[in-house]
């Protein structure tokens, strides 16, 4: 029998979303030189998000974000650092101040969980039924006889 782990709490504040948005990253590198890259997030929240970046950090330090699309700017925190496969770093950010919609998207409040009601089909709507091979109809291809 298979066991499901869950958390207790939900250690995030606010929902990650994958979310694809155009990122200008500047900052100081770890050989202390200044660098400005673009990237793209991999998820995000209100709180903050995940991008993937070839540049050396370390955890702790400030970055300044820049959404290509609103060119809002935020200042933020390095929260974790994971290699990411062909010498990049997956980064975890935080926003160090309250940012007004730099995602340009709404969050769920805090432990929304999803509705059940979601997941079953509306009044009138069947569920689609699987039929084993013996039971499917034939289908006969355009213009065979």
């Amino acid at each position: 029998m298979a066991t499901l782990h869950c958390r207790n709490g939900e250690r995030r504040r606010t929902v990650r979303v994958s979310v694809f948005v155009d990122l200008t990253v500047q900052g100081i590198d770890g050989q202390n030189q200044r660098f400005k890259t673009r990237t793209r997030s991999l998820s995000v929240s209100g709180h903050g998000g995940l991008t993937v970046l070839d540049v050396p950090l370390s955890v702790g330090q400030t970055l300044i974000l820049a959404n290509e699309h609103s060119k809002q700017k935020a200042e933020c925190r390095v929260v974790s650092l994971r290699p990411g496969g062909r010498g990049k770093t997956i980064v975890s950010f935080a926003f160090l101040a309250p940012q007004a919609n730099f995602w340009k998207m709404s969050f769920p409040a805090p432990g929304t969980k999803p509705s059940a009601d979601r997941y079953r089909p509306k009044p009138g709507h069947s569920r689609a039924r699987l039929l084993p091979t013996s039971e499917a109809p034939a289908r006969i291809a355009p213009g065979a006889k």
